[in-house]
């Protein structure tokens, strides 16, 4: 005879009640925890497809997202405020600096050093000490039919009107402190805002739409010298914007291209 008492069935049901409500939470718990990752990694992604402008000196992105520590010292240092940094929205990328061309582009006041040095961890590369190394993106004409060269047209009066806040540097004006665009009026014949405001030599250029010598048209011609500063795009005057930067992602990084 035994002394064991067998488990009643309450007891029993009470039981196999807890392990259940432990699988459930387990399976919960684990979902959520596999969900989150989801989430984090469509948010790479989507970061990855519609990447930001990054600041002069930024690596390929993967690499630059894994070396920013978001601390903001790039935006302290800019010296006309062309840096932001991405919000939540953003995914990944929330807190990492950003250029919106289109509203401040890097015009490269300071000769594009200054936020690099102050970069902390090389996400913006200490690889470079001069603009010209720089590649940001690369300058592309998105709407054609908009340009005002391409239609022969000229331009007259400030580049972006009396309401823009935006500021560029005029050499001779001032060869370091940038001025603001509403107060430079121009009087083209022909539009060339694009060309004579791009702050690196041979990066663009108006070339004849047809070979007819008494056609004045001219169309933006972006050469291999560009380095996606978004100067032009900044200085388009018409709306929607004629030309456009195109972010690179890969291939920026100095380090691999002297490897």
């Amino acid at each position: 005879m035994t002394d064991e008492t067998p488990d009643r069935p309450e007891k029993r049901l009470a039981k196999g009640g807890e392990e259940r409500r432990r699988f459930l939470r387990s399976v919960a718990v684990g979902s959520a925890v596999v969900g989150a990752s989801l989430v984090g990694l469509l948010q790479h992604k989507l970061a990855l497809a519609a990447p930001r402008l990054r600041p002069p000196g930024a690596i390929d992105e993967e690499a630059f997202l894994a070396a920013c520590i978001k601390c903001g010292q790039c935006v302290q240092v800019c010296p006309i405020e062309a840096i932001e940094l991405a919000d939540l929205n953003d995914g990944l990328s929330n807190g990492t600096p950003y250029i919106v061309a289109r509203d401040q582009a890097c015009d490269f006041s300071c000769d594009a050093t200054q936020c690099i040095l102050a970069c902390p961890t090389g996400a913006l590369s200490h690889l470079i000490d001069k603009k010209e190394q720089v590649k940001m993106g690369v300058a592309a004409l998105a709407r054609p039919d908009a340009c005002l060269a391409r239609q022969g047209k000229g331009w007259k009066g400030a580049a972006r009107g009396g309401a823009f806040d935006g500021v560029l540097r005029w050499s001779e004006v001032d060869r370091w402190k940038a001025q603001p665009v509403k107060g430079h009026a121009y009087d083209l014949e022909l539009c060339d805002l694009c060309v004579q405001t791009c702050p690196i030599e041979d990066a663009i250029a108006l070339e004849p739409l047809s070979a007819d010598p008494n056609d004045k048209r001219r169309t933006p011609v972006v050469k291999s010298a560009c380095v996606g500063c978004g100067v032009c795009e900044m200085m388009c005057p018409v709306e929607p914007v004629a030309i456009e930067v195109k972010v690179t992602t890969i291939g920026r990084d100095p380090a691999r291209k002297s490897a």
